[in-house]
């Protein structure tokens, strides 16, 4: 769960009206993630995916990093955290890993702070804020891992490890001992 209006967000077009939205910008942006990954989700592409130029983008979000920053709350959108405190970081892998390059987008919003966390928040209030902060790199570091081995098998370069997600499972219990 992150809070979805960042700085540099305009929740209506400024200085006029447009026929896409912020959500559509979102939608947009999501939808080139998943056709050519992060490395190719230009302010360009996504525009052109919407049928318009890059500049008209600008009237939605500052900079691709505030967009950047709504697709990480897009895609950790439905996760929230329960007394299942492992439950609840199992969905948030899952919620990473239903989006091509989803824990890559995730890592990048956070790292930079482009999102605030209220996950996290709500996290810390149940372990503690270091726990919370380990858990939260442990998590999206190991499904940044595991997307890129996955990506990389699929094309055939390595033969796929079936035991990722045990990996994971095995890893996130020995944190939380």
């Amino acid at each position: 769960m992150w809070h979805t209006i960042p700085f540099g967000v305009h929740a209506h077009p400024v200085g006029g009206s447009m026929a896409n939205t912020l959500d559509d910008v979102v939608s947009g942006a999501l939808g080139v993630l998943d056709e050519f990954g992060l490395e190719f989700c230009s302010m360009r592409r996504v525009a052109g995916s919407l049928g318009v130029q890059p500049s008209a983008l600008y009237h939605h979000v500052a900079n691709k990093q505030t967009l950047l920053s709504l697709m990480a709350a897009r895609i950790v959108a439905d996760v929230e955290v329960s007394d299942d405190v492992a439950g609840s970081l199992h969905q948030l892998r899952a919620a990473m890993l239903a989006v091509r390059d989803g824990a890559e987008v995730v890592a990048t919003a956070s790292a930079f702070r482009l999102e605030v966390s209220t996950f996290e928040e709500a996290l810390a209030e149940r372990v503690g804020l270091d726990l919370a902060r380990t858990l939260l790199i442990y998590v999206v570091g190991h499904t940044q891992s595991t997307q890129l081995h996955r990506q990389a098998a699929a094309v055939g370069a390595i033969a796929l490890d079936p035991d990722l997600d045990g990996s994971f499972a095995r890893g996130l219990a020995l944190i939380l001992r």
